[in-house]
């Protein structure tokens, strides 16, 4: 008969250093098994180290709230950030600076709140590599500014 042919392509974002399985199911016009389940599994190796994985702007209202971000690129995969950009950048400013971590290279990303009033907000600081594994890395801010409580 005849062959044909698919590609399957698996998203391996957030299993860094960990085990992945995935399974596909395929369909065929096979009567007796017209379902086969493929397994696909295996180490996805980590690319970067982010630490903590996002910042959490947390607090009151007037408070200084400010959150710093390790990005520590993995040995096997050296990359230079180029560029940075806030997603939005209406409620947040920040610094990336380059640092040494144990002789590697790494960055720190300082996050600082400048929302002034209560309420929630998301942001995403997207910082651009030199890498053609990972072009983008995006750190997620989320905030969270409570009133402060009528003395």
């Amino acid at each position: 008969g005849g062959e044909g042919k698919i590609t399957l392509k698996v998203d391996t974002k957030g299993y860094g250093g960990r085990k992945m399985r995935k399974t596909a199911g395929v369909y065929t016009n096979d009567k007796t098994r017209p379902r086969q389940d493929l397994i696909i599994s295996g180490p996805v190796e980590k690319f970067v180290a982010i630490h903590p994985q996002h910042a959490n702007m947390r607090g009151y209202v007037g408070d200084p709230i400010r959150s710093t971000v390790t990005i520590i690129p993995e040995m096997k995969y050296p990359f230079k950030i180029l560029n940075s950009h806030a997603k939005d950048g209406k409620y947040i400013k920040y610094q990336l600076e380059e640092t040494k971590e144990s002789d590697a290279t790494a960055y720190r990303l300082d996050i600082e709140n400048v929302k002034t009033d209560a309420g929630r907000y998301y942001d995403a600081i997207i910082l651009e590599t030199d890498s053609k594994i990972r072009p983008q890395i995006n750190i997620r801010v989320y905030g969270y500014l409570r009133p402060r409580k009528a003395e």
